[in-house]
């Protein structure tokens, strides 16, 4: 038997030490927390893949809805229910309705496409019917129903009989006084949106003055019959695209460059079937649009085959209206000064003196604002003794006449 070096050395009479044997593992502990964690997301994209859950994981709530039962088992019914039993009734049950008339709107997103539509949800008699909720509004009183034909959306204005809505629908005025003298008009817009804001302009400001709706707000076309009841001249603003849209948004059912003549179209007659007994269009906005020929052309069009005018608010100086309202005929305005831009009373004050002075130089000069009680206040208080220097506060449409027959 051969011997090592090392057990020649050992001492005698003592065992050779044995060494320890370490157990090893077929893996490292950090290669094991790698296959755990491989295993849970195996698992989690299973569930993910193989799960039949139709939102996909989205946020969701749930409503309960609660159902009315016809009057006759009413008494059994509710008996019932407080014994937490089923009811055997073979009635046919009846989803709760809104109170007639009451209605709510809605602004629905889509999430994907940033896209806006607004619902009329609620109705009363019409949900009983079956009818659409959001129905067209009905037609205002003192309206000659010969100047108006059905759309999808509701009446809109016609020419009938060799009348014109922009001739029937304007405001009285002394036209021979207005045409041997300087001549002034002024147009509050924006209202129908705010009751209170609207009936301050109608009741505090003299009837000569212009009064331009929004076609929005619960119902413009009711405080548009009251505006018509004090002997104001009303005009419809058309939203339109501005430069900054869709930062800068008017509203839903806007005019956009983007949209063919057709789309654009439709949404104007959504516009139209608003209110009746407007004398003409005026844009809301639409700095781009009213700037965009193949957009604006088909609009002054429309306009010119429904007998109605076109104001052009005077804030695009790139505008095209005033070309494309001469080549269809189409009675025609502009605003010269906007008179609240700056919301204060000495401001305003500024803005009617260069409305004046605009007038006395060129006959006629045309005044836009808000209803801003500022505002409202001040240019009725200006209008008091407008007369006795010299110049005629006038409805808009006449300051229309009298600048195409100059």
């Amino acid at each position: 038997m051969t011997e090592t070096a090392d057990d020649l050395s050992a001492p005698l009479g003592q065992d050779k030490p044995r060494r320890k044997r370490r157990l090893r593992l077929p893996f490292t502990s950090m290669q094991l927390l790698a296959v755990l964690l491989g295993l849970f997301l195996v698992t989690f994209a299973g569930f993910a893949i193989f799960n039949k859950d139709p939102l996909g994981g989205e946020p969701m709530s749930r409503i309960a809805i609660n159902q009315l039962r016809p009057a006759e088992k009413a008494t059994d019914d509710k008996s019932a229910i407080g014994q937490g039993q089923e009811t055997k009734h073979e009635t046919k049950e009846t989803p709760k309705q809104a109170a007639p008339g009451e209605q709510k709107t809605i602004t629905m997103i889509d999430g994907s496409t940033g896209a806006r539509r607004d619902v009329v949800i609620g109705g009363g008699d019409a949900a009983d019917k079956g009818e659409a909720a959001s129905a067209p509004p009905p037609v205002m009183t003192g309206i000659n129903p010969k100047l108006l034909e059905k759309s999808r959306y509701g009446m809109i204005p016609v020419v009938a009989d060799g009348l014109r809505p922009f001739n029937v629908y304007a405001a009285d005025a002394d036209r021979a006084k207005a045409a041997k003298m300087p001549v002034v008009a002024i147009v509050i817009g924006g209202l129908g949106v705010g009751a209170a804001k609207t009936l301050d302009a109608i009741l505090k400001l003299p009837p000569a003055v212009t009064l331009a709706f929004t076609p929005y707000g619960s119902d413009p076309g009711k405080l548009a019959e009251r505006a018509r009841a004090q002997r104001h001249e009303i005009f419809l603003q058309i939203p339109m695209e501005p430069y900054d849209f869709p930062d800068n948004d008017p509203g839903p059912q806007t005019l956009l460059t983007s949209l063919s003549p057709d789309q654009n179209m439709d949404r104007l007659y959504w516009h139209l079937s608003r209110m009746q007994g407007y004398a003409g269009l005026t844009n809301f906005m639409g700095a781009r649009f009213i700037a965009t020929e193949p957009a604006m052309q088909p609009i002054i069009r429309e306009a010119a085959k429904r007998g109605l005018g076109f104001f052009d608010d005077g804030s695009s100086p790139r505008s095209i209206a005033p070309q494309a309202a001469a080549n269809q005929a189409v009675p025609f305005g502009k605003g010269d000064i906007a008179i609240d831009s700056v919301p204060t009373a000495t401001e305003i004050d500024r803005a009617l003196n260069k409305l004046e002075s605009a007038a006395r130089e060129r006959g006629i000069a045309v005044g836009t604002a808000s209803a801003l009680p500022v505002s409202i206040e001040r240019i009725s208080a200006w209008t008091k003794t407008l007369g006795d220097r010299g110049i005629l506060l006038v409805p808009l449409t006449t300051a229309m006449l009298k600048s195409k027959s100059s």
